[in-house]
Order: structure tokens, then sequence, then C-alpha cells
């Protein structure tokens, strides 16, 4: 039984050390300054879901069974940041419920959006779907410098060996 609970605390310390890794980067202010991302909570989470996405697909196409379960963690160390941001918004325990069910359609909806052009290659259409969720825009081009930002830190993740992106993921530079 003690085992079981350090191994489920192990879990947590990683999944919150790669939470904690994407944050950072997602509040990055070059995306803010630079890139016109709107400081707004709702662009944070955008940012947030993207930074999760491209961090988790690292560590699930090791292929391997670490690779696998850190992704997991990361994932649901996201939920459980949503759920807490949430309560710290003020919203009652009855309301979570809903409001996580919708956030949670969000996420899910994010990341089938991006996954694909992310493992294709698809600058054009991962910047339509960026331009169209985090900068609010139905201009295809104002997501240009985003998706080419994703696709490169993509590209550099999978180059980084699995413990340096566990440690110091490999970011692109955010720049226009």
């Amino acid at each position: 039984m003690l085992q079981n609970l350090l191994k489920s605390l192990r879990r947590e310390r990683v999944g919150d050390g790669l939470y904690d890794l994407i944050v950072r980067q997602a509040r990055e202010p070059r995306f803010y300054t630079v890139l016109g991302v709107p400081d707004r909570i709702d662009a944070r989470f955008e940012l947030y879901t993207l930074h999760m996405l491209l961090l988790t697909m690292r560590l699930k196409d090791e292929g391997t069974e670490q690779g696998g379960d850190f992704g997991q963690q990361l994932f649901d160390t996201y939920v459980s940041a949503l759920d807490h941001t949430l309560r710290e918004l003020g919203v009652g325990d009855i309301s979570v419920g809903k409001k996580m069910r919708k956030l949670a359609e969000s996420l899910y909806g994010r990341m089938t959006a991006y996954e694909q052009p992310l493992r294709d290659g698809d600058a054009a259409l991962l910047a339509e779907r960026l331009a169209r969720n985090v900068l609010e825009s139905e201009a295809a081009d104002d997501g240009k410098a985003l998706a080419t930002y994703a696709l490169t830190s993509r590209a550099q993740l999978a180059a980084q060996p699995f413990n340096d992106a566990m440690k110091s993921p490999a970011w692109a530079e955010v720049k226009a």
C-alpha cells in the first residue's frame, strides 16, 4: 500500500514538473508582444493547450511505455490545473462540472485540430486553425508566425533526446 502511495506521488511530481515547463514557455512575453496573442485567460488557455500538445506528442512519440506514461501524466496534470483554476476564479462546486465539461470539449477540439497538421507539417492548415482559435482571426495569414513556431518547436523537440526534453524542452524562438 505504501509503495502505491509513493508511486502516485512520483507520478504527480513528474506531471507537475512537465506542466511547469509548458506554463513557463506559454507565458513567454513575446507571444503577446511580438505575435499579437491577446493577453486574456482564453488566449493563455490556447497557448497552454498548444504547448501541452507539443510536449505530450514528443513524449508519446518516444514509443516507450515511459514516454506514453509521462505524456499521460502531463495531460492529467493539465486537466487538474484547469479544474483548480476554475475554483480559484470562484466557480462553485456545482458549476465546476459543467465548466470542466466545456473546457474538456475545447481541449479535445484543439488537440484534434492541431495534432494532424503538426504531424503532417501542414503549415497552412495549422496557421488557419491557430489564427481562428488563438488570435480570433479568420485570416490564416495572421497565424503563420505561430504555426511556424509550433512546427519548429515540434521538430526541435523530436530531435532532442528524451531525457533532455523532460528537463528543458527545446522550444523554438518566438519571432514574427
